[in-house]
């Protein structure tokens, strides 16, 4: 997901990648094409929906800096010959008279320059980064739902993805993510069970002791403690960033060293206030500052704010 970086005073900038606009449903979804056209070649990278930009209260947000290229350079002629994560493209630019295989990759914004507060750097997120092209049914049904990625969890994160979000339901006695609606989900709406997804990211926090990740939650879970248990379950509580240190009064965040000095390397936002005090994750509209979607949250010298947003924003 792209999103503007903000502070408590200043406007709202988006920065995008390279890619084509589309309106699909009252949104838009900005992509990378996997072409060369008049001899500019386009690495092709998630496919990310534009959804309202966001951004945490007191400066933390996400947002794709730059790209870089990776190319693996393997023959390919359609996309499956490449496997996963990677692409199939054709760039007679490069002087290629074949396609090949190739992968997007954004650049760590912590290689540029570290040792900052934690809110003054810029990440990237994926939305809805369960929702997989050609993901398998479990449910044995034909799925019917909108995908939003490309690439599987763990890829997204090798890539340089840093945050995700995941809409969790209950479902079938356990927590699963959903692509669907009225709060519900459905054997043609589900995906998977979140542990499988927590367990990809577990093993990339473990492996990876200097990076650090953010899940935000759309949460219909009603099991008590389900989404604290969840956690556990996956190996992620001993990163877990604690909600009574979010700065709250515009404060910067701890520096991205201390965080990886005390291990607090995973935060975790839930969209249901009450889970705040009964499971100690963070209730994403007391720190969360989103703007409007579409074109009324694009009105020159301004940024207005998605109500839900935290007021101090």
């Amino acid at each position: 997901m792209l999103a503007c970086f903000t502070d408590n005073l200043s406007l709202c900038r988006a920065t995008a990648a390279i890619g084509y606009l589309f309106l699909l449903l009252f949104s838009f979804f900005i992509t990378i094409s996997a072409a060369c056209f008049n001899g500019n070649c386009q690495v092709p990278f998630f496919f990310l929906p534009s959804f309202p930009f966001l951004s945490l209260c007191d400066t933390f947000s996400f947002e794709l800096n730059s790209l870089e290229i990776v190319s693996v350079l393997d023959l390919c002629s359609q996309a499956t010959d490449c496997g996963s994560g990677l692409y199939c493209g054709n760039c007679p630019a490069l002087g290629k008279s074949q396609p090949f295989c190739t992968r997007g990759q954004a650049i760590i914004p912590t290689s540029v320059i570290g040792g900052l507060p934690f809110n003054k750097y810029s990440w990237l997120m994926t939305h809805n980064s369960f929702s997989i092209v050609d993901a398998p049914s479990l449910q044995g049904v034909q799925r019917l739902t909108f995908y939003n990625q490309e690439d599987i969890v763990t890829n997204q994160l090798m890539n340089g993805v840093r945050g995700l979000m995941l809409d969790m339901y209950d479902f079938n006695d356990d927590i699963w993510l959903c692509h669907s609606f009225q709060g519900q989900c459905f054997n043609f709406t589900a995906f998977q069970p979140a542990i499988n997804t927590l367990r990809e990211v577990e093993p990339f926090v473990t492996q990876n002791p200097s990076e650090i990740v953010t899940i935000i939650i759309e949460d219909y879970v009603h099991t008590p403690k389900g989404l604290s248990n969840l956690f556990t379950s996956a190996g992620l509580d001993k990163y877990w960033f604690p909600v009574s240190k979010i700065p709250k009064k515009g404060e910067d965040w701890p520096t991205v060293n201390e965080m990886v000095q005390v291990n607090h390397r995973l935060l975790v936002f839930t969209s249901v206030a009450s889970k705040e005090a009964e499971e100690g994750i963070a209730y994403q509209w007391k720190y969360i500052l989103e703007n409007e979607a579409g074109d009324p949250g694009v009105k020159p010298g301004s940024c207005p704010n998605r109500k839900e947003s935290c007021p101090n924003g």
